[in-house]
């Protein structure tokens, strides 16, 4: 921070304009140098406490203890994620905020230079929050108690229903400049009818706020004027890189899923498979 206080007065050139010729050392302030931590403070601790307690709590009245544990961590070790990614790819200083009842966010002191880095942000939250199933494993592994499989299998889920493109989940900024580079009427129709299908199946579960937030979500890229960001757009190699992260990025998450949903039930993929669509409302 510069210092813009004046110095001491010389006696011998006291007055508005020192002695004669020579005058007195220019006052001209210097404006403050404002660090872009000031862009992005970060949230309120207190606020960030009791945002988690919420969320947590929330979590525990619907599904139970164990999701409430892995959804929490599951939460911030995603979000932890794009603050990795946006402070590596010079989006940072990035923060994360806890929203009540609904989840959270990660937001940089700038935004991305381009749509390749605005891809590989949004990837790096649904693959790096993978790390946070191995305590999971690891509790099962040595305790036998099959409960910690739910745990590691619901931290698969929350980042595998990240990857949907739908807005304002991640998938939609990964997939959707995908889209929108081989035409930008195809982004809009994915966007928007994923979007619908998704708020469609929140309402059938009775995930009555999510999907508000979902819903919200769409109705608010419905009022932008402009769907793309105002950054380099993918190039052709690009948009296929994009795309096989987007696809081995989902494929990871479901093979986490599997795999912890298939050591609960301990009849291998076929019924990991019901067992999981049984729990998301496609499997009767």
């Amino acid at each position: 921070m510069s210092d813009t206080r004046p110095g001491p007065i010389n006696p011998a050139k006291a007055g508005p304009w020192g002695a004669v010729g020579d005058p007195a050392p220019s006052r001209v302030r210097t404006p403050e140098r404002r660090s872009v931590d000031d862009d992005n403070p970060g949230q309120n601790p207190v606020w960030a406490l009791v945002s988690t307690a919420l969320l947590a709590g929330l979590l525990w009245w619907l599904m139970g203890w164990v999701y409430a544990v892995a959804g929490i961590v599951g939460l911030l070790v995603h979000e932890y994620g794009h603050v990795l990614a946006m402070n590596r790819l010079g989006m940072g200083p990035a923060r994360i905020y806890i929203i009540p009842f609904l989840g959270g966010a990660a937001k940089g002191a700038r935004g991305a230079a381009s749509e390749w880095i605005g891809v590989l942000v949004s990837l790096a939250g649904p693959a790096f929050g993978l790390v946070a199933a191995i305590p999971f494993f690891a509790v099962w592994a040595v305790t036998g108690d099959p409960v910690w499989l739910q745990g590691a299998w619901f931290v698969a889920l929350i980042n595998l229903l990240n990857l949907a493109p739908a807005p304002p989940l991640d998938g939609s900024k990964a997939l959707g400049p995908v889209l929108a580079r081989i035409h930008p009427l195809l982004e809009k129709a994915a966007l928007l009818g994923v979007g619908v299908l998704i708020v469609l199946w929140g309402l059938d579960r009775g995930a009555y706020i999510l999907a508000l937030f979902l819903a919200l979500g769409v109705f608010s890229h419905l009022r932008r004027g402009a769907w793309r960001p105002d950054t380099a757009p993918l190039s052709w190699p690009q948009a296929g890189a994009s795309l096989g992260l987007f696809v081995a990025t989902g494929a990871a998450c479901a093979a986490v899923g599997l795999t912890a949903m298939a050591l609960y039930t301990g009849e291998g993929l076929s019924a990991a498979l019901t067992t999981s669509g049984r729990f998301l409302g496609l499997a009767s």
